[in-house]
């Protein structure tokens, strides 16, 4: 057009033969205001990046903006989305994941382009600009992560997390009281010894209360049944303590938990009486016990989890995919801050407190140390 100052950085008009208040093109941040804007092709350029998608909280405010896109779009209009995935929770994953609430992928709908660096061969995709030496000098650099996640475009957790969630073993068997047989059983597994952990909170700064049962089976296995992260009803004519203890206490007598150990730091220092209270009202046979952490929570999630996932001895059941828990996994590390690790804490509570057991595999030659019954003669001189 004539006037020049319609030309600039994040803007150009080209001449046209109506007056229109839009530019030809606007460029904006993810994060800017776009309300009363139309726009005929609105193109999503690496809107998904580190800085808004590496929490639970960005990743949902990055959904929110883009859901702003459909009131700009004019009808019959065309989105791009141009980009590459940075974490499992990805807006460019093919499949919904149930675990955040999705009943559909955030593209659906979406016709899709995905040309990896290299396919399955190894072969490079654009061996001009990609010879092979270059793509195992990319991987040596970036990581395994980090190399899926941009190279190849294969959703993962760039953070490269200390937890892998792929080292845990999904199931889907009840929990079962056999009076007959005198025993309490997950499947085909007798249960032998179980470990429920509560860490309160208050909903403030962003802490969420995680009631965890655990049970250990004769073969020294973990089973992760439950991983209850609490809400009340702010309407409710009960305060929140009875409420979350109420249900606590509904959740022990449901799964035969003998004992909760409750974390007692700071606000649950006056939860124990108020828990015994419930249970005792609803006639749960439980006890109830206080402990104190004073040792760093990181150190506590680290020790309690990496030697079990190593060992692919804790087993989760399938309702604790639909929690928050293995986003937790993905995204926590030792040495990050201000992540969410209420349900790492109280799983890793759970499994400080269950006993160590040593699987019992007689072979040739030798003899078991671990019970058996043996005949002696009783009849001799003291």
């Amino acid at each position: 057009p004539e006037q020049l100052d319609q030309w600039g950085a994040d803007r150009f008009t080209v001449k046209r033969g109506l007056e229109l208040r839009d530019p030809s093109m606007l460029a904006r941040g993810i994060s800017a205001n776009m309300t009363g804007s139309r726009a005929d092709i609105i193109i999503c350029d690496d809107v998904e990046v580190p800085k808004t998608c590496d929490s639970a909280d960005k990743r949902a405010d990055l959904r929110e903006r883009l859901a702003e896109i459909d009131f700009v779009l004019t009808p019959g209009g065309t989105q791009l989305y141009v980009g590459t995935p940075h974490n499992w929770y990805t807006i460019y994953a093919e499949g919904a994941r149930e675990e955040i609430g999705e009943v559909a992928p955030f593209l659906d709908g979406f016709a899709r382009l995905v040309v990896p660096v290299e396919d399955a061969d190894g072969a490079s995709a654009w061996p001009e600009r990609f010879p092979p030496e270059e793509i195992a000098a990319i991987k040596r650099r970036s990581g395994p992560n980090r190399f899926a996640s941009q190279m190849l475009l294969r959703p993962a957790n760039i953070a490269e997390g200390r937890l892998d969630p792929g080292a845990l073993r999904r199931y889907d068997a009840k929990i079962v009281l056999d009076k007959t047989l005198g025993g309490l059983f997950l499947g085909n597994r007798r249960i032998v010894s179980c470990s429920a952990y509560w860490d309160p909170a208050f909903g403030r700064g962003g802490d969420a209360s995680v009631f965890a049962v655990l049970y250990t089976d004769e073969d020294g296995e973990y089973w992760l049944h439950r991983l209850e992260y609490i809400t009340v009803d702010t309407f409710s004519s009960d305060d929140e303590a009875t409420q979350q203890c109420r249900k606590v206490a509904f959740t022990a007598q449901m799964l035969c938990v003998p004992c909760i150990t409750l974390e007692e730091n700071g606000i649950g220092k006056f939860l124990p009486q108020t828990l015994r209270k419930e249970i005792a009202r609803n006639r749960v046979a439980c006890a109830v016990k206080g402990i104190s952490n004073t040792r760093a929570k990181n150190v506590r999630i680290m020790e309690a989890l990496d030697a079990v996932l190593a060992a692919r001895a804790l087993h989760v059941h399938e309702s604790v995919y639909a929690t928050p828990f293995i986003a937790e996994m993905q995204e926590w590390s030792p040495d990050r801050k201000g992540g969410r690790d209420d349900g790492l804490d109280a799983v890793a509570g759970a499994l400080a407190l269950a006993p160590v057991r040593v699987k019992f595999e007689p072979f040739g030659g030798r003899q078991g140390w671990q019970g058996g019954v043996r005949e002696v003669r009783g009849e001799f001189d003291v």
